[in-house]
């Protein structure tokens, strides 16, 4: 039984592999990220709020950085809902950026948005 319920997980991790989860997968979690607190000030350009984490791609001086929140459920709780932010609002992130130089990638501790700030990683966010 315990032999079969390892297959059936080795299957399963085979099968995220071959459809591409490894993309999303590299980017879950801080290990992608490099130490220290990165800040990013532009105008937001586009706003996904959905599974795994929302994101907003921020312009600045003509570089479309993609920022990672936290998961939907952490990011409502920090206050950032949907309709929260639009497109053409400027923010202010405020998080670790991608250990690959070639990305423009980072993922917020704390965002800024219209005045508000969100923590939506409180226990990461900068202390002030």
């Amino acid at each position: 039984m315990a032999v079969s319920a390892f297959f059936r997980a080795a299957l399963a991790a085979a099968a995220l592999a071959a459809s591409g989860a490894p993309a999303a997968l590299a980017h879950h979690g801080w290990a992608w990220t490099e130490d220290g607190f990165f800040e990013l000030t532009g105008t937001i350009t586009a706003i996904y709020y959905g599974n795994p984490h929302p994101t907003l791609d921020v312009d600045v001086e003509g570089e479309v950085w993609r920022v990672d929140l936290a998961t939907p459920r952490a990011t409502a709780r920090a206050g950032f809902m949907e309709d929260t932010a639009k497109v053409g609002d400027e923010v202010t992130a405020i998080g670790n950026r991608s250990r690959d130089a070639t990305e423009r990638w980072m993922k917020a501790a704390r965002i800024v948005v219209n005045g508000a700030t969100y923590d939506v990683y409180p226990d990461r966010a900068p202390s002030n």
